[in-house]
């Protein structure tokens, strides 16, 4: 307790008295709670066998603490990741995947701090939320760059959470005196050599991935005084003995080809949780074991009220790993990716114990679809530099492949980089086909969304929730959806009778994943051009847009852009982000839209950012259609 809740008046105590909320028991009856949380790393620590890093601090704090090797974010970017964190929901439930959206959640679903509150607990942030809906007041106490457990009343239990912005992904590109400024801490014996640096496979080695890799490391050890600082707070408070403390990143490291992804680098992050003896009970590991348990982040909501006593709500769709109500362990972890930033995907993953399967709903796509954001890193430029060259090979190259496949599979062990996609390999064909049906049920369990277009998901849940829709077989036809991305996905021309079939549905969702499939075959639907051209006129803006994409590399190009000009002229963020992505995919077959992409700003306030991706596609698009 620090000096200046001391002097506060006896008054104060005798109020607490009269609420019912006894000092010594606040202070003995239940945990204090303390995240210490930082962005953009994966376990690039020297507590966890990384020979580069520095991270003393980190390294102390693991010798006291359980050391998880297997936690996992949802996706490989925040805002999701952090929906999850909050409400202990999938954010594909929530509609709450697409990165940076502003969504409605309904009022049951509340951020679990509001649950602490209504405990008898303080809970304060500090200071970043990112949690893809508007957080009500009754979440935190105090939400600020000043949120700290220290501005509690006296004796009151206390979950705090103090997020270190250092490692974010926008320090790594930053100039060298701001990387400077940024860890100027640093001795000159924790500074890294570039030409030392191990340059993970999935690079290509390059000076600038060199400086940026070594910019993230200098990045961590910054972070890693700052835990430091904040353990040394609590320490001084005399608050170290009764404060369970979790640390651990948003998801993994912001370098290209690893943040916005899927894959096991993307989401695996440093997970510890120091218990101390008095709260051991709670534990499900003695201090300084290294537990193997898979654990997610939609466990973590559970898991900080089953520390703190605290009944769970029946919509959480994770389970405790830690406290009285600690549940069993999982045997696999679900997790996926959507829109990242202005660029549209549909990806799927679970993992088990020895392999991660990948299921990408948009094969069509390339991995290296042109982000603004990623492309501020040298690296980034680089890298698209030596694939226009022709100079990338082996699994550098990977990331620029036009196609993605449409399953991946990994042995987590021998493969941690995820090179080498066994989906084809007989001798694993078992492993394929179990952790395919084990995702397809996880999809169906959760009433997945992400089968929806962005469009239709917030077409369909206008004036209710997308967590209302999803269990709604009429308005989130999830079996019908799976199974016409499975044709779609397919890319096999013996499919296209049933593709059209498709086109013709009652649901416009199942429509469009029948025109994505043609599109998807690209020359071989050729046959049914007709088809293609008739759905040009289909009521729903997004199937049109499909559509067009698909005629335009049929040789009918003016009547694709006139479609694609009628759906950016529509007053709705999400149909002509989709609008802009298409273009953009058209690359010079587009360059008659180019006066009009220059006009399509759209400010949307219930959705500020879709707006700020369109009006970034608005600022560079026209520049890449036109070269």
């Amino acid at each position: 307790m620090n000096s200046v809740s001391l002097l506060r008046p006896v008054s104060l105590c005798v109020a607490l008295l009269t609420c019912g909320i006894s000092l010594r028991a606040a202070d003995q009856s239940r945990p204090n709670i303390l995240w210490i949380t930082c962005e953009d790393t994966n376990p690039s620590l020297g507590c966890y066998g990384d020979n580069f890093a520095v991270t003393p601090n980190l390294d102390a704090f693991a010798r006291e603490s359980v050391r998880y090797t297997q936690a996992f974010a949802y996706t490989g970017a925040c805002s999701p990741s952090r929906s999850c964190l909050i409400t202990g929901v999938y954010p594909l439930r929530l509609g709450t995947h697409e990165m940076r959206s502003v969504n409605r959640i309904p009022s049951k679903i509340k951020g679990f701090p509001e649950y602490l509150r209504n405990a008898g607990y303080y809970a304060s942030n500090n200071e970043k939320e990112d949690y893809q809906f508007i957080p009500g007041p009754e979440m935190w106490d105090d939400s600020s760059g000043h949120a700290h457990w220290r501005n509690r009343k006296p004796g009151q239990p206390f979950f705090a959470v103090f997020n270190l912005m250092v490692t974010h992904q926008s320090r790594i590109f930053v100039d060298d005196a701001t990387h400077l400024k940024n860890t100027a801490r640093l001795t000159p014996g924790q500074r890294r050599d570039p030409a030392k640096m191990p340059i993970p496979p999935i690079h290509p080695d390059t000076p600038e991935f060199r400086q940026e890799w070594v910019n993230h490391y200098e990045d961590v050890t910054a972070m890693d005084y700052q835990v430091g600082d904040i353990l040394a707070e609590l320490k001084a408070d005399g608050l170290e003995d009764n404060t369970i403390v979790f640390f651990f990143s948003d998801h993994g490291t912001g370098m290209p080809g690893i943040k916005m992804w899927a894959w096991g680098p993307s989401l695996r992050v440093p997970f510890m949780v120091r218990v101390p003896k008095k709260w051991q009970h709670l534990a499900t590991n003695s201090p300084g074991e290294i537990s193997n348990r898979l654990v997610s982040f939609v466990d973590f909501a559970p898991t900080v009220l089953s520390l703190a006593g605290v009944n769970l709500p029946d919509y959480f769709q994770g389970t405790a790993f830690m406290g009285n109500a600690t549940g069993p362990a999982r045997q696999l972890v679900f997790a996926g990716k959507d829109r990242q930033s202005e660029m549209t995907d549909t990806i799927r993953t679970v993992r088990d114990d020895s392999f991660q399967y990948i299921r990408n709903f948009r094969p069509q796509l390339p991995y290296g679809q042109y982000m603004s954001y990623n492309w501020q890193h040298a690296s980034m430029r680089a890298w698209e530099r030596l694939h226009l060259e022709g100079k990338l090979t082996g699994a550098p190259a990977r990331f620029f492949t036009p196609h993605k496949a449409m399953e991946e599979l990994y042995d987590v062990h021998t493969d941690p980089w995820q090179i080498h996609n066994l989906a084809g390999d007989h001798a694993h064909a078992g492993d394929l086909v179990r952790l395919r049906a084990s995702l397809a049920g996880q999809m169906r369990a959760s009433h997945d969304l992400g089968l929806l277009p962005e469009y239709e998901m917030h077409l369909r849940s206008r004036g209710s929730t997308a967590y209302d829709i999803a269990a709604d077989p009429r308005l989130n036809p999830l079996d019908a959806l799976m199974r016409a991305a499975d044709l779609a996905n397919a890319m096999k021309p013996e499919n296209i009778s049933q593709l059209v079939d498709l086109l013709h549905d009652a649901d416009s969702a199942v429509r469009w994943w029948g025109a994505t499939g043609l599109l998807s075959l690209g020359a071989d639907a050729a046959s049914v051009k007709p088809e293609l051209m008739t759905t040009l006129d289909d009521p729903a803006p997004n199937v049109r847009l499909v559509a067009a994409e698909a005629v335009a590399h049929l040789g009918e190009s003016d009547r694709a852009l006139q479609a694609i000009a009628e759906t950016l002229r529509i007053k709705d963020v999400y149909i002509r982000l989709a609008a802009l992505n298409v273009a953009g995919r058209l690359g010079s077959l587009a360059r008659p839209l180019v006066p009009l992409i220059k006009e399509s700003k759209l400010k949307d306030k219930e959705d500020e950012y879709t707006s700020t991706y369109i009006a970034r596609m608005v600022e560079y698009l026209p520049d890449r259609i036109e070269k």
